[in-house]
């Protein structure tokens, strides 16, 4: 990026900015990660640019959207996240270049599922099995049936989730690949807690706290210590507060408004049993008061039943 702007070089000051938003993006650093998206899609011209998706793999404009909707979500702006989304998708159809438009299922299926809105999301899976099939592309269908697992698992269909995402993930790590293994062991976790086999669940919850430490892809740090406390509530009875608790700290540190609602939830939730029902409003309403946009989604919805039952 230095080298770029001394030489005046767009294309590589574009690239050079995307590039250290995605990086900063998993290691979890939002709001930095937003600014250097926000310059790269400036700097991105489609009649220039777009003719590099031969070299990269995909289009950057797309990618750029792609990404920069999810740093959004984290930040607590899901309706710019969506609208990011809608945008980065209407490109890749527009391009007609089939690894910019699995690359946008994909990343834009992750969008959907941060949102809660899972049966746009498996919509976008569905059509990625079909293509990656027809373009013989095993890395995407690969990585679109593992998040149609993460899908099934947040709904409850613990069985088929875990069926599911065990079905590839030894592929994945056959590869020595370790992106978005945290993601994916989440939700392994989630589901064998479902199922109520807590020795399972503890093993994929630990790896994925591991594999974080070990890599620093620390975007879903926040939502896995929250499950974490979710699985101590129904495995042990005990320390569930302190992973809300550090849920909390991590989604502060990252400015992550939206992994900090609902790690607020969460520990609501907890004090709400616990009959500590003023402490409980006292930590999730101003949370829920920074919002100012998303109000439809689930977890916003979600708050606000809460708080209404906290006042009661």
């Amino acid at each position: 990026m230095a080298l770029s702007e001394r030489q005046g070089a767009a294309i590589q000051l574009m690239i050079g900015h995307r590039l250290m938003g995605t990086s900063l993006l998993h290691a979890g650093d939002f709001g930095q990660c937003r600014s250097h998206f926000d310059r790269a899609i400036t700097l991105y011209d489609p009649a220039t640019h777009r003719p590099l998706a031969a070299r990269f793999g995909q289009d950057s404009g797309v990618a750029i959207l792609c990404y920069r909707s999810w740093a959004q979500w984290m930040l607590g702006c899901p309706e710019a996240s969506l609208a990011d989304a809608d945008r980065a998708l209407k490109y890749a159809q527009e391009i007609d270049h089939a690894p910019t438009l699995m690359f946008a299922l994909t990343h834009l299926s992750i969008t959907y599922i941060l949102c809660r809105k899972d049966e746009a999301a498996t919509a976008l899976l569905n059509q990625i099995v079909a293509l990656a099939d027809e373009k013989g592309a095993l890395f995407w269908k690969n990585g679109s049936i593992m998040l149609q697992g993460c899908v099934l698992s947040l709904n409850g269909e613990a069985a088929a989730a875990v069926k599911m995402i065990t079905s590839v993930i030894a592929a994945a790590r056959s590869t020595g690949a370790t992106m978005w293994l945290p993601l994916y062991l989440l939700h392994l976790g989630n589901a064998y807690g479902h199922l109520g086999e807590y020795d399972e669940a503890w093993g994929f919850i630990g790896e994925a706290m591991t594999t974080i430490e070990a890599t620093k892809e620390r975007w879903w740090e926040s939502e896995l210590n929250r499950t974490a406390g979710e699985l101590a509530l129904k495995s042990r009875g005990a320390n569930a507060e302190e992973y809300f608790d550090r849920a909390l700290v991590i989604a502060r540190r990252q400015q992550a408004k939206s992994w900090e609602l609902r790690a607020a939830m969460s520990m609501a939730r907890l004090w709400r049993d616990q009959g500590k029902r003023e402490e409980a409003r006292e930590l999730l309403a101003p949370v829920y008061g920074w919002f100012t946009e998303g109000f439809d989604t689930l977890d916003l919805k979600e708050a606000k039943a809460l708080l209404d039952e906290l006042a009661s």
